[in-house]
């Protein structure tokens, strides 16, 4: 007889689980502090149960009916006919090889740093939903991106947590593969992770065989100095592509998620041209079944290595495709006579991939501009870069809290569905006062989990009983939340709202209408600048002025944005335009009645209809950065003052914000379908993998 433990294990090394809630809520019930502190991890929890648990979940029927239902719901959505199969019969034999240096399936795997890692995740959760043939390739990481916590005097603390293998939801294929590096070779374990119908491998050299500082390649997520950099990449695309061949894998689309895979295309190049194949016709071949996408229009997110270091690593390239050194490197480079231009992975992207997208309308333009000196072009008109606006994975971000409210009203169809998800016109229909009686759970839920983590903070600071008291009366229940939650990139410009400070507190202090602004985010380790953004805000969050009403939290992850996304009213985001390339955090709210406000960048443009949110701006530039931020702090202001605050606490005679509750309708029917992950992969197969797959 098979035990509840053998099947609690075996259900959780499918994470179809981290977008199912009654998946969620059966390991949850297995111990629920135990679950809550391995970061909602079923494999932890059920290695780390005591044997007493153990004996009465063994014991307990209703838990087992309860394990039954749970199966029989992985087997529903494994066995239902799919989008894909059901409207792409004649493309059947399609294998979509999805590179991609980070992947945020769950918070449990901190496998990913921020924006691109939670898009992978959302792609291949969407990716299986529609039944579209996809294997991922990555790396698992020994210790990931780093654990942030705030010194007393707000500097960032970074810890670099060694993670247990054995604790995670992963697989050991028992295949292992030789990755030429230089004179040596660097051997790499294939672990796989299994995510719905789709699979990511992921590799892994943290192998006793290997040189010390070969173990450590995948040991850091953005890592190290730039010959580590040049060595992952190495690892990804060519240890990439010889890991989907040692697994007998034959792809027919190879798509990069940025440019960190770009040594992928070379490396089959390479090998066909060594079966005797013309480079020329090699390149074509592996260009016409190549996709990249770009992710940044900031030139540090591009990574480069000067011409040394390239031939250092892979120059042996130049001599097996028949290339002289300069020809070589001119793959590299936007002017390719410039005989000292660095070797730009994009621009190695973009030669080698003739499909090729930015993540948004805008960033499309933006990147035509940006990059039409690749192709001798005096304008980004008529430069091969398109774009598919990205999406969220709507299940994995619905809170559990207002389910309910859409089995009510929306009655969502997900299993099954296309790519457009026509069913959320139907929010429309839910009554105002309902709505907001779920916000004001959903915030509820947010104050008691900030609350906490605040007061963790604090203790761990050693901080004082002023600032313990401060933590433990954090937030108002009645008050305006607004939500600042993404990356600390210096260009996101966290802090812009703390421009004018007594404005700011004035708009805080209001005890007739009381706003509060919740922050979470991390900045790369070794970006001093974005730290001094969040020691900044951590300031401010700490001063006497805006305890209490301003909080700041530790270790922005997948798990602290589901509360902020479903508590937060209001979304703010105040990059400087055009540098967000899309941005994914906005999404999210809307699905529970959240309302964006923010400058017109990225996805927003396309998802604004003056109905679901408002814009910060025009659009238009200015070419004085203090100026800038000037006029965007001050439009901040006005609006919050004079349209934002007011409408919110705007109320009828039973204390429901109808006409703020008409707008957050909307913008639960208007966001959510259009910038979902389902139409995104669909714009995908019909824009890109198609046409790839068809050669």
């Amino acid at each position: 007889m098979v035990t509840i433990e053998a099947r609690l294990t075996h259900l959780a090394r499918n994470l179809w689980w981290a977008w199912s809630a009654e998946a969620t809520a059966l390991f949850a019930g297995i111990d629920p502090l135990l679950f809550t502190a391995t970061n909602q991890n079923p494999v932890k929890t059920l290695r780390m149960l005591s044997p007493e648990r153990k004996k009465l979940i063994e014991q307990d029927a209703a838990f087992a009916d309860r394990v039954t239902a749970v199966e029989k719901l992985l087997a529903e959505y494994l066995k239902t006919p799919s989008w894909f199969s059901k409207h792409h019969q004649s493309e059947r034999n399609a294998l979509v090889a999805y590179f991609c240096a980070e992947f945020a399936v769950h918070e449990s795997l901190p496998q990913y740093s921020g924006g691109l890692g939670v898009l992978a995740g959302d792609h291949v959760k969407a990716a299986s939903d529609l039944g579209i043939p996809l294997v991922g390739v990555g790396f698992l990481y020994r210790c990931g991106f780093y654990t942030q916590q705030f010194n007393p005097d707000g500097t960032t603390k970074v810890i670099y947590p060694e993670l247990d293998f054995a604790d995670l939801p992963i697989e050991r294929t028992g295949v292992t593969i030789d990755v030429p590096v230089q004179s040596r070779k660097v051997k790499a374990a294939i672990w796989k992770q299994t995510v719905g119908r789709v699979t990511l491998y992921l590799l892994d050299t943290d192998l006793p065989s290997n040189k010390p500082a070969d173990r450590k390649l995948t040991h850091h997520l953005y890592g190290g100095d730039t010959e580590y950099r040049i060595l992952q990449e190495i690892l990804l695309g060519v240890g990439g592509v010889l890991a989907l061949q040692a697994l007998g894998l034959k792809p027919t689309v190879f798509h990069l998620n940025e440019g960190h895979a770009a040594f992928a295309p070379l490396e089959r190049i390479r090998q066909m041209v060594a079966k005797g194949v013309a480079y020329e016709k090699a390149l074509a071949t592996v260009r016409a079944s190549s996709v990249f996408t770009t992710h940044t229009p900031v030139p540090a997110g591009n990574d480069r290595f000067d011409p040394k270091m390239t031939m250092k690593f892979v120059g042996h390239y130049a001599q097996a495709l028949g290339l002289g050194r300069e020809r070589f490197l001119a793959l590299g480079r936007e002017d390719e006579g410039n005989k000292t231009e660095s070797f730009c992975m994009t621009v190695l992207a973009l030669k080698l991939a003739k499909f090729a997208g930015g993540v948004s309308a805008l960033h499309g333009e933006v990147s035509r501009e940006m990059w039409k000196t690749v192709f001798d072009l005096p304008t980004g008109k008529g430069v091969p870069i398109g774009s598919v606006t990205n999406g969220v994975h709507l299940e994995t971000w619905l809170a559990p809290e207002i389910r309910p409210l859409y089995a009510k009203y929306i009655k969502p169809k997900f299993l099954g569905a296309g790519p457009h998800l026509t069913f959320f016109k139907n929010a429309e229909k839910i009554p105002e006062a309902e709505l907001f009686a779920v916000r004001k759970m959903l915030k509820q839920k947010l104050i008691r989990f900030t609350r906490q983590r605040l007061i963790d903070q604090a203790l761990r600071r050693g901080g004082d009983p002023a600032e313990l008291a401060v933590a433990q009366g954090a937030l108002s229940e009645n008050a305006m939340f607004i939500g600042f939650a993404r990356r600390f990139a210096t260009y996101k410009r966290a802090p812009l709202i703390f421009r004018d400070a007594k404005r700011l507190a004035k708009i805080l202090g209001n005890t007739d209408r009381p706003v509060n602004i919740l922050f979470a985010g991390k900045a790369h380790p070794k970006d001093m600048g974005g730290q001094s953004f969040a020691q900044e805000i951590f300031k401010h969050a700490m001063s006497k002025e805006f305890g209490g009403k301003v909080v700041l939290i530790e270790d922005y992850d997948i798990n602290v944005g589901r509360y902020l996304y479903g508590g937060c009213d209001v979304w703010l985001n105040n990059p400087l335009r055009p540098q967000e390339a899309s941005g994914t955090s906005g999404m999210k709210p809307p699905l529970h009645g959240g309302l964006n406000f923010s400058i017109l960048d990225g996805w927003w443009p396309e998802g604004i209809d003056e109905m679901n949110g408002w814009a910060i701006g025009d659009g238009t530039q200015l070419d004085d950065l203090e100026k800038q931020n000037a006029k965007d702090a001050l439009e901040i202001y006005t609006k919050l003052e004079k349209v934002i605050v007011p409408l919110f606490f705007e109320r009828d005679a039973k204390g429901v914000p109808v006409r703020w509750m008409k707008m957050a309708k909307h913008s639960m029917a208007s966001v959510p379908p259009a910038f979902s992950t389902h139409r995104m992969l669909g714009d995908y197969w019909k824009t890109f993998y198609g046409p790839a797959h068809a050669g």
